[in-house]
């Protein structure tokens, strides 16, 4: 089985497209539109999926980037495909999200400047520490679903659009598995984001795709714990856009592009990589990293 780190290192290149909560959380004072300001603050609000929040990340990173600009940054916390659609109505400057192929068609449609990649990490199966599916200790994801669909032991999906979701989606289709038309009362769909997944897979003795930084931030484990790591197909990519000012004059361009360009420069990176829990690193850099 390959060690967490090796896996990690292996899988640069290798990228899982992807797709948190239903109804959005903040961070941070509730949104405005981009264009407002309060009073003399000068701030960017980024629309960012929830792991780079329920992580702790954005309480280690953000202060940092506001000391180096003195550029507040507001915090719109959802699933992917919501935040996108944030942007989309030009409701944030920035969107920092982890599901490349919505990543790639939000620029190429016009709404996103151009797409950068910022870090990766890894997704996790969690699951009871019984292990109903007989899964505990493999590297093979697909197999695991295909036991898990197989003996249809209780799996928590998010549901919510967000980029775990789209790469849970992306496994099922890899396992050979068609999930719309083999779900049962064995598949819960819950629409909302990890930590409800996680907490609903806890009182359900059931498993669940998460992103390892949110797993190593959440405190309500219970029986839970990690069942299937290291497959390469695991691999969890995070990127950063500039919302288009062609399609939303009021973005705040300069602004946006002075927190998109500290994030994947050199002091960015650096902060990226020091936040650890317990010893262990939750993000791996890698801006300068090609075809990511």
């Amino acid at each position: 089985m390959l060690g967490k780190r090796t896996f990690l290192t292996a899988s640069l290149g290798l990228v899982l497209g992807g797709a948190a909560l239903a109804q959005a959380t903040l961070t941070a004072p509730p949104p405005a539109p981009a264009q407002q300001q309060t009073g003399t603050t000068r701030f960017i609000t980024v629309s960012s999926t929830t792991s780079t929040t329920d992580s702790g990340l954005f309480n280690h990173l953000l202060p940092a980037f506001q000391r180096a600009s003195g550029i507040e940054v507001r915090i719109v916390s959802q699933g992917t495909g919501q935040a996108l659609d944030t942007g989309r109505r030009g409701d944030a400057d920035v969107v920092f999200v982890h599901a490349r192929a919505q990543e790639e068609r939000f620029v190429t449609e016009g709404f996103g400047v151009e797409r950068k990649p910022v870090m990766y990490n890894d997704f996790v199966l969690i699951g009871p520490r019984s292990d109903p599916a007989g899964v505990k200790g493999s590297t093979n994801i697909t197999a695991a679903l295909q036991l898990i669909r197989e003996r249809q032991v209780p799996f928590v999906s998010r549901g919510d659009r967000s980029g775990t979701h789209a790469a849970e989606l992306n496994l099922w289709q890899a396992a050979g598995i068609d999930i719309a038309a083999a779900k049962g009362p064995w598949y819960r769909e819950i629409g909302q984001g990890m930590g409800a997944a996680l907490n609903t897979s806890g009182a359900m003795g059931a498993y669940v795709l998460a992103d390892r930084a949110t797993w190593l931030n959440f405190r309500n484990r219970g029986d839970l714990e990690i069942v299937v790591e290291g497959d390469r197909r695991l691999f969890n990519q995070y990127g950063v856009i500039l919302v288009n000012p062609a399609r939303h004059p009021h973005v705040k361009q300069a602004d946006g592009q002075r927190f998109i360009d500290w994030l994947v420069g050199p002091e960015g990176q650096r902060v990226i990589a020091d936040y650890k829990i317990n010893g262990e690193q939750l993000f791996f850099p890698n801006a300068t990293q090609p075809g990511v």
